[in-house]
C-alpha cells in the first residue's frame, strides 16, 4: 500500500508529519514524499526542510493522498501539472485526504463539488466557492474523502483513517506507541473556546499568512 504525501513550498510541518506518523505504521505502507521536483522544501518558517525523493511523474497510482496545507497552499490554487496530477491520481486512489488548508488544494482541483469537507477555521469561509460543504468538524469522512481540520488535526485524521483500514485495534496500538494522549495546558484549540482577544489577535495576524505573504 502507498502513501504518497505531497509536498510544497510553505507547507506547515505537522500537516504533513502527523499524518505520515500514523498513517506510515501501518503494516505493509511504503511511504513516499512527492512534489513537482525531487529535493528539499521548506516549511511556512523556511526553518525546516522536508525532502521529496520523488517527483509527481513518478509517483502514478498511490493508495493514500495526503495534501497538507500551510501558507503555500495560496501559489498552489491554480489549475496546472500539480492539479492534473491530483486528478489523476484520484482516479485510483483508495483515500485522497487533506489537512488544514490543503482541502483548499482539493477543492480547486474539483474534487470536492458537493462534498462535506472542513479546513482550518480561518478557511473554512472559502470552501463554498469550491463548491464544498463547510463543516467545523475536526476529520470529515465523505466517500473516499477524508479531510481534517487545522494542523493537528491530522494526527486524528491518520488514527481515523487506520482504524478503517486496518480496524479499531491497529489504530489503537498506533495511537498508544506515539503516546499521543493530549493534555493541552490551555483549552483554547478552537475559536469556540479561546479568549476572544486571543482569537481577534491570530485572525488579523493570520490574514496576512493566509494570503501568502512571510
Amino acid at each position: 500500500m502507498q502513501l504518497a504525501i505531497l509536498l510544497f513550498d510553505r507547507f506547515t510541518a505537522l500537516d504533513a508529519v502527523g499524518p505520515y506518523d500514523t498513517l506510515s505504521r501501518l503494516p505493509g505502507v511504503e511511504a513516499v514524499f512527492v512534489g513537482e521536483h525531487t529535493g528539499p522544501y521548506r516549511n511556512d518558517t523556511g526553518s525546516l526542510g522536508l525532502v521529496a525523493d520523488a517527483a509527481l511523474e513518478e509517483v502514478t497510482a498511490p493508495d493514500i493522498l495526503v495534501v497538507p496545507g500551510g501558507p503555500g497552499q495560496t501559489a498552489q490554487m491554480a489549475d496546472g501539472p500539480l492539479h492534473e496530477w491530483i486528478r489523476a491520481v484520484d482516479a485510483t486512489t483508495t483515500w485522497t485526504t487533506s489537512v488544514c488548508t490543503g482541502s483548499l488544494i482539493l477543492g480547486a482541483a474539483g474534487l470536492l463539488r458537493g462534498r462535506r469537507a472542513t479546513s482550518h477555521w480561518l478557511a473554512l469561509e472559502q470552501l463554498p466557492a469550491l463548491g464544498a460543504e463547510p463543516t467545523g468538524e475536526r476529520v470529515v469522512f465523505d466517500g473516499k474523502y477524508v479531510t481534517a481540520a487545522g494542523v493537528s488535526s491530522g494526527i486524528d485524521m491518520g488514527l481515523a483513517l487506520a482504524g478503517r483500514i486496518a480496524g479499531d485495534a491497529a489504530a489503537q496500538m498506533i495511537q498508544l506507541g506515539i503516546e499521543y494522549d493530549p493534555q493541552p495546558p490551555y483549552d483554547a484549540g478552537s475559536p469556540d473556546k479561546a479568549p476572544a482577544e486571543v482569537t481577534a489577535a491570530l485572525r488579523e495576524r493570520s490574514r496576512f499568512l493566509l494570503a501568502g505573504e512571510r
